[in-house]
């Protein structure tokens, strides 16, 4: 939720009051409510007609888990069914990110964890198909490789939500996300 809208609802006044208030159009409100920035004299009505000063009003307010906490661990979740079928455990959490709108840094944190996941095992699957017949196991090796591959997966989804129910954070965290 925006900060406006949240300072908006708190007052108990309609976009349209606020546009009355402020001399901002209702449909510049409605941007900046759905995440466009103000700037120039629409931050300064705006912050005058709410009351407040106009660096609060610019404050981003912090993605805190407890309110998307279910949602985050069905998103998480939603990939372990998927973990042996590498495109599907990307493509349903961010189906169910995009259904249930829980676009937050936390779920496009999780959707990147599987992104470059998939990534990877692809790369190591490919190699152990080129190194197999260095090794005693043959065949044999490409499935231990798979096995250890999806394990890893279900290990990483478990682990997170693990972390996520005890200390409100993920445990494997990127400093990037792709999304």
């Amino acid at each position: 939720m925006s900060k406006i809208k949240k300072i908006r609802e708190e007052l108990n006044i309609t976009q349209e009051e606020l546009s009355e208030k402020s001399g901002v159009s209702v449909r510049t409100i409605q941007r900046i409510e759905a995440g466009t920035e103000p700037k120039g004299y629409t931050l300064k009505s705006l912050s005058k007609a709410l009351g407040i000063e106009e660096k609060e009003l610019l404050e981003k307010e912090e993605e805190t888990f407890e309110t998307n906490l279910e949602l985050i661990k069905l998103i998480n979740f939603s990939a372990l069914p998927f973990a042996i079928i590498p495109p599907l455990n990307i493509v349903v959490p961010l189906a169910i990110m995009f259904i249930k709108k829980g676009f937050n840094s936390i779920t496009k944190q999780l959707i990147t964890i599987q992104i470059l996941w998939s990534i990877v095992s692809a790369f190591i699957f490919m190699l152990a198909s080129f190194l197999k017949n260095w090794f005693a196991l043959g065949s044999k090796f490409i499935l231990i490789v798979m096995v250890l591959l999806v394990l890893s997966n279900v290990y990483i989804i478990i682990r997170n939500t693990h972390e996520i129910d005890k200390k409100g954070k993920l445990y494997f965290q990127l400093k990037f996300s792709i999304i």
